[in-house]
């Protein structure tokens, strides 16, 4: 029963020092952007420096394609 006086204040401390950390990472802006990585990853590094979304036209992209050989799986 002793053990309840020195579990009940570490999980109080405990449970603060994760709402400060939680409220530091959205005021510092964590959470401000959760889907512009993933599209980053699907720009072409020159566009993505630049911020924009690549276009996709078959004919721009036709030379960027690798051909395919049908007898593989």
């Amino acid at each position: 029963m002793e053990v309840v006086y020195l579990l009940v204040p570490v999980s109080v401390v405990l449970v603060f020092g994760i709402a400060v950390a939680f409220w530091w990472s959205v005021k510092s802006g964590q959470f401000d952007d959760l889907e512009g990585p993933g599209f980053k990853v699907l720009m072409d590094d020159d566009e993505a420096a630049q911020g924009r979304i690549a276009e996709s036209t078959p004919e721009k992209n036709k030379e960027k394609m690798l051909p395919v050989d049908p007898g593989q799986p």
